[in-house]
């Protein structure tokens, strides 16, 4: 089926936090502390995913650390290389797609070129590379850097960086290899083409030493909402990760990123707009607000004041943890996050304290949705159908129970409507997103 003809459908994928994406999560009774490094479970996880026919499973990666992180996102703090843990992930799965991210800040293209196309090999065509440029700026002094590069230059390096690598894929036509035991033909060199890149920041003989990956072009993944990153995302991407919590500025993004494929020759069902989603999830409404309730009560925090004050354009940090919310009238930022904050809740009257908590979960920008799995699949299939959402890279609150939940309830109820698969439509990564397979780029030239 050619991507024009296929039918719209939702696309779920798992962020894997070890610990569970709430703060608090790790410390529940029934949390998991050592997610991240035990390849049991995480070889569990990815059975359930594919159990569940979910697109996707997605590691993502930073290259600096430090133990305080353990206050604000201690999935985070200390993790396995995102490579390394999914070539594990494809061995004991079939079907699932996996995303390893990779920053181009710090890497060389040929060495991403080689070991994403060997996973892609080692997976049966379920590669894929979220491509990130780093924010954090202690990176740099763990790769012998003085400082970390601004954001324009890295954007430029990436974009340079990408073309390196897509190019070093397609160096190796298909039927390159014919390896014909009768005319003693391992190898067509007709077939083989050197890349010669020669940029502002590589310079890339080729060809690649692994032939051409499976899908032929791994599906790219890229993230942000800022114009550099949207221009990234339209011109490379087939997944852009976002933030958004709010449909009617996702809806807006949804627009802006899919009005800008055609200036690169691409169509809407060549790129997925998947927002993080985090979903609480209960057997009943109420239930689930108990839990959100009882994972917040679990963070460990000096409760600083200064970063929510600064967020919604009211100074808090006068004020006691257990006040009433002061009037908020000043501030549609400080409004809209105060009615988020209720729904999670169901409290009608908030505190200083209750805003703190939703604003620590929901800093990054993610959606949280707390309730009946009939409630967070209303959420989804509204988000989709109004095109404010391809579907959403979903992210646990606490494992594996917040994620059993999600794909023991809510999974279901998706099937039901008609908006997410019963079965893959085939094998590949490439597959699962709708993409035909591209043609090599070195033979389109020589048939030219």
């Amino acid at each position: 089926m050619s991507e024009k003809q296929q039918k719209r459908q939702l696309h779920l994928g798992l962020f894997l936090f070890g610990t569970g994406y709430h703060p608090g999560g790790w410390r529940l009774p029934e949390g998991r502390t050592d997610g991240a490094y035990d390849p049991l479970f995480l070889g569990e996880v990815g059975k359930k995913l594919e159990k569940a026919k979910f697109d996707f499973f997605f590691l993502g990666d930073r290259l600096a650390t430090s133990a305080d992180m353990q206050y604000l996102f201690p999935s985070q703090m200390s993790r396995l290389e995102p490579l390394t843990m999914l070539s594990y992930i494809a061995a004991v799965t079939e079907k699932i797609g996996l995303i390893a991210t990779v920053n181009t800040t710090y890497a060389e293209p040929y060495n991403i070129a080689r070991y994403t196309a060997s996973l892609d090999y080692l997976s049966g065509g379920r590669a894929s590379w979220n491509i990130v440029t780093g924010s954090d700026p202690r990176a740099a002094l763990n790769f012998s850097r003085e400082k970390h590069w601004d954001n324009a230059k890295r954007y430029d390096y990436a974009e340079e960086f990408i073309d390196v690598v897509t190019g070093l894929w397609d160096t190796w036509e298909d039927d390159a290899m014919p390896r014909d035991k009768e005319t003693g033909v391992f190898a067509d060199g007709s077939k083989v083409h050197p890349l010669n890149h020669a940029g502002e920041h590589f310079s890339v003989a080729g060809p690649l030493n692994v032939a051409r990956p499976v899908q032929g072009q791994l599906p790219l993944v890229t993230a942000g909402t800022s114009l550099r990153s949207q221009i990234l995302g339209a011109k490379y991407s087939n997944i852009v990760f976002t933030g958004q919590n709010v449909k009617e500025e996702a809806q807006k993004f949804y627009k802006e990123i899919k009005g800008r494929l055609p200036e690169y020759g691409r169509t809407s069902n060549e790129l997925k707009i998947l927002p993080g989603l985090v979903p609480i999830v209960g057997r009943t409404e109420q239930e689930a607000r108990d839990k959100y309730n009882e994972l917040n009560s679990l963070v460990v925090t000096d409760y600083d004041l200064t970063p929510l004050s600064q967020k919604i354009g009211i100074d808090l940090t006068g004020y006691s943890l257990d006040a009433l919310l002061p009037d908020l009238s000043s501030s549609d930022v400080a409004q809209h996050w105060a009615e988020l904050a209720r729904k999670a809740t169901g409290f009608d009257e908030l505190t200083v304290r209750d805003l703190f908590y939703y604003f620590t979960v929901t800093v990054r920008g993610h959606l949280l949705i707390v309730g009946s799995a009939e409630q967070v699949a209303d959420v989804i299939e509204e988000w989709f159908v109004e095109e404010a959402a391809d579907g959403f890279n979903v992210c646990p609150p606490y494992m594996s129970g917040g994620l059993d939940l999600f794909l023991d309830l809510v999974v279901p109820k998706l099937q039901e409507r008609g908006i997410f698969r019963t079965e893959y439509e085939g094998s590949t990564f490439r597959d699962h997103l709708g993409l035909d397979r591209p043609a090599n780029r070195f033979e389109q030239q020589v048939e030219e």
